[in-house]
């Protein structure tokens, strides 16, 4: 029962790690992967004729 109960608690931590990381919506990981990305882009679509 104290093995599920740890399990159950680091999967807690898990979830709310990612989500004030990875998916937050202004500063997260995530947003500004697609920012750069779409710098990125708009950058190569003004290298093409």
């Amino acid at each position: 029962m104290r093995n599920i109960l740890m399990t159950v608690m680091m999967l807690v931590v898990v979830i709310v790690l990612f989500n004030t990381i990875i998916a937050k919506d202004t500063t997260g990981t995530r947003s500004q992967i697609e920012s750069q990305g779409s710098s990125a882009n708009t950058k190569i679509g003004q290298l093409l004729p």
